[in-house]
């Protein structure tokens, strides 16, 4: 993990060099200042610094990647490190035009800091996002003519007060930020689809004249008695920057298996004949199913389904096949969700989010 403390001073380090000599330091170089940096740091910090810790406040961005899992599977080692290099390349470069610190690296996770003091934290924050996705664009754009597969971004953000300081012992240490804030930061960039970007109810306050929003959306958060309020990045207009838009789903979707049982409408009538399926993935406004029989498409269901998480039994649940896949045993259905009560829709919003937030189904 770098420490952000030691990536500023040297942050400034290179805005110096490159000011007096018209050119950036070398790699080398930059590894050696960085080495004396940590040392320094390090030392001024000492035993009663891993104890004290200092709170300030930021904005926090985490930024992961979509769906990296089934490329990592589906590609050999080698392409896979390098599109994870290009792509973090690229967005360290963003992130360092728009003055943020790349708290650490997790995986196929980037976490940033943006600091408040300046009053600038928070535009710096979400410009930064909003480069970063048109920077995933123009990417995959590359990526393509090369024969590789696109990457996406969700990204959520957080305002608030985090704690950072020096963890760990003589051996090993280093510098991170905690608290709730971060953990919030987390949650948010969970809900988010691919090339979005979703920001907290304090974020908005902070930038809701800066940037172009879309409509409040309440969810359910861990560890929290309220419903939280987020809101979706759609760009900057003085700025003249929009998000591009990556994602046609509407909503979420997690994977499960869901059984439930169905009866075909034809007409206006509900065939009493009843059958059964397994709900592969669910979202707000529809899920994958595996059935036996075909239906046609367009075709209206009415859905029996039990929601264990949230101890709710959805009963005359109406759904409408968008797509159908026959396979080799069993045919895989698209349904959209097309009526449904203000109770079913909430436990069906409620049932999701937990899913995010690594709830178990037992």
């Amino acid at each position: 993990m770098k420490d952000p403390v030691v990536h500023e001073a040297l942050r400034q380090i290179q805005d110096i060099v490159a000011g007096e000599f018209a050119r950036p330091i070398s790699t080398q170089a930059r590894a050696l200042i960085e080495k004396v940096l940590q040392s320094a740091f390090g030392q001024l910090a000492g035993p009663a610094g891993r104890d004290s810790g200092l709170t300030r406040e930021v904005t926090i961005l985490l930024a992961d990647l979509r769906g990296f899992t089934a490329i990592s599977a589906a590609h050999p080692p080698g392409t896979v490190l390098e599109l994870l290099n290009r792509c973090f390349v690229t967005m360290s470069e963003v992130i360092f035009r728009h003055h943020g610190t790349i708290d650490k690296f997790m995986g196929d996770s980037i976490l940033v800091l943006f600091e408040e003091g300046r009053g600038e934290g928070v535009r710096d924050a979400v410009s930064c996002a909003v480069d970063m996705q048109c920077a995933m664009e123009a990417l995959n754009a590359v990526n393509r003519t090369q024969g590789l597969p696109d990457l996406f971004f969700g990204i959520g953000i957080n305002s608030g007060r985090v704690m950072s300081a020096l963890l760990g012992s003589d051996l090993y240490s280093e510098y991170t930020v905690i608290g709730d804030e971060v953990n919030l930061a987390a949650r948010i960039e969970s809900f988010s689809l691919r090339g979005q970007v979703l920001i907290s109810e304090s974020t908005w306050d902070l930038c809701k004249d800066f940037i172009q929003a879309g409509e409040p959306m309440d969810v359910f958060m861990k560890g929290r008695s309220n419903l939280m309020v987020l809101r979706e990045v759609l760009g900057i207009p003085s700025l003249g920057r929009t998000v591009p838009r990556q994602e046609f789903r509407r909503s979420p979707r997690v994977q499960v298996k869901l059984p439930f049982n169905y009866r075909m409408v034809m007409g206006e009538v509900v065939v009493p004949e009843e059958r059964m399926g397994m709900i592969l993935d669910i979202g707000y406004h529809g899920a994958l199913a595996e059935i036996a029989l075909a239906p046609a498409p367009f075709s209206e269901l009415v859905i029996d389904l039990d929601l264990p998480l949230v101890g709710q039994q959805l009963r005359d649940l109406g759904g409408k096949v968008v797509n159908v896949h026959q396979r080799d045993h069993s045919v895989r259905i698209g349904v959209e969700f097309s009526h449904m009560s203000p109770e079913q829709r909430a436990a069906i919003q409620l049932f999701v989010q937990l899913l995010i937030q690594g709830a178990e189904t037992g």
